[in-house]
């Protein structure tokens, strides 16, 4: 929650800061119903759907590159609006030429779908790649080409877009991640962490709600290795201790795997030399679980050959990024003028 409340902050401090006397563009939102997110599990198929337009977009008949931005854990649309001013900035002060974003709800009742399929739940896969891409194109003017078309985002976003890029190179040209998360088992999310300890001793929904990466873990559960069968929390996890040992289920486990772009490397490669550019950053001192898995996923991708760039910066895991300084205006959105056409 402090996390959360920390980037609803910066996100604010940036829009007024990045407020000046440049042209604006506007936010527009709108509702998208998706048959592949329909499920029996309560999760709303019908997601909103923000896109931030560029200044003159309006007066033209011009079309566009898409950056599509998929949001954090727990994050949802809204922060397109905010986030408005930083683009405004981006492109008055050339760092970008005038282009299209999209930000679509992904927040799930478990606070974020991780942008997978995981069909107990809904595919969020299908409808990020299928439905949100189509829906875009057919309703403002894009150029709708996957040279033209990057994907981008933070946290659990930044994890979502390296996934995507290197599932669907045909749709998605070139990816930045911000900060990216879940790229493989480390830490806290390990089978030794206090997480699957303190874990096995939850019984009720409101027993989780008092733990942070319990509540991840179970995120991570309903994407990857979901369980309509095993209330309360509907989900195989790969280790467990409710016999006071550690005990791996092999089958989830193997499922978390392949849902992991750490591990996705070698199966994927041509894919991801398909693309134009990768690149990934993290903060120094965001805490290991993002710094070890960053460096691990860049070490693994140079001993594949596949070429990127990947940057470790001074700042944590939330600041130095939503600000008219940080990491949005001033490294990732040049990345995309440089990578995509316009």
């Amino acid at each position: 929650m402090k996390r959360l409340l920390l980037l609803a902050a910066l996100l604010v401090s940036a829009l007024a800061s990045a407020q000046t006397n440049y042209p604006s563009g506007t936010v527009v939102t709108s509702k998208l119903h998706s048959a592949h997110l329909e499920n029996d599990m309560g999760e709303n198929p019908e997601r909103a759907v923000s896109v931030y337009l560029p200044p003159g977009y309006h007066e033209s008949e011009q079309r566009y590159p898409v950056i599509h931005f998929l949001h954090d854990f727990t994050g949802d649309n809204t922060m397109l609006e905010p986030m408005a001013g930083l683009l405004d900035l981006a492109i008055a002060t050339n760092r970008i030429r005038p282009f299209i974003m999209v930000i679509s709800d992904q927040k799930t009742t478990y606070d974020g779908s991780f942008y997978s399929n995981s069909g107990v739940f809904g595919n969020w896969e299908d409808f990020t790649v299928q439905d949100l891409v189509a829906y875009v194109d057919d309703h403002y003017r894009t150029i709708p080409d996957r040279n033209s078309r990057g994907i981008t985002g933070h946290s659990m976003g930044g994890y979502g877009a390296l996934l995507l890029a290197m599932k669907y190179p045909d749709v998605f040209g070139s990816v930045y991640a911000l900060s990216p998360g879940a790229l493989a088992i480390v830490r806290e999310y390990g089978p030794n962490s206090e997480t699957f300890k303190e874990f096995a001793t939850m019984e009720t929904e409101e027993d989780l709600a008092k733990t942070y990466f319990g509540k991840v873990v179970v995120a991570f559960g309903r994407s990857w290795s979901p369980n309509a069968d095993k209330p309360p929390f509907y989900t195989d996890l790969p280790f467990d201790y409710s016999s006071g040992q550690l005990e791996v289920n092999e089958e989830a486990l193997q499922k978390w795997y392949d849902n992991m772009p750490m591990y996705l490397i070698d199966h994927y490669r041509e894919n991801l030399l398909e693309l134009r550019a990768i690149k990934l950053d993290w903060g120094r001192n965001a805490g290991e679980r993002f710094t070890i898995q960053c460096s691990m996923f860049s070490q693994r991708l140079e001993n594949a050959g596949v070429p990127h760039f990947a940057e470790e910066y001074i700042g944590t895991h939330v600041n130095n990024i939503y600000t008219p300084e940080g990491r949005i205006p001033q490294q990732m959105l040049p990345f995309f003028d440089y990578y995509l056409d316009f």
